[in-house]
């Protein structure tokens, strides 16, 4: 016997989203408008930031679309900044595979693009990245 909860959480309802050293696992599932981060309510998991919450909503309320779908992340690495734009970016790739229309409605707003800046990693003979140790003439 199969659950709904099994059907639901399998890998074909996954919209993976990366930002930083974000990683986001995205289901969605109709609903009311709950937001459901690692198992803890959305609002508690953001420290109830309005910024992070708008950004994580912004595909669904494009489609109005907010009041009939919840949101259940799986989220890993990076700070709340890259979870939360990594979150977006799975809602927005889910909305996609739900209905391939939504593509062309997202798309203009720059939700399906995948932001590509990461750290760049530190080289030998500088303190960070590029913070060269101060020159010494004599």
């Amino acid at each position: 016997m199969i659950r709904m909860s099994e059907l639901i959480f399998q890998k074909d309802n996954i919209g993976l989203g990366k930002r930083k050293e974000a990683v986001a696992r995205v289901f969605l599932i109709p609903g009311e408008g709950n937001l459901i981060i690692n198992k803890v309510s959305g609002n508690k998991y953001l420290q109830y930031n309005e910024n992070y919450l708008n950004l994580i909503w912004a595909p669904l309320k494009e489609l109005n679309l907010e009041k009939q779908f919840d949101i259940v992340t799986l989220v890993k690495g990076g700070g709340l900044t890259g979870q939360a734009q990594a979150i977006q970016l799975g809602v927005a790739r889910q909305l996609c595979k739900i209905d391939n229309e939504n593509r062309t409605l997202l798309k203009p707003f720059g939700f399906l693009t995948r932001d590509a800046r990461v750290k760049e990693r530190k080289k030998y003979g500088l303190r960070k990245a590029r913070k060269a140790p101060q020159y010494s003439k004599r």
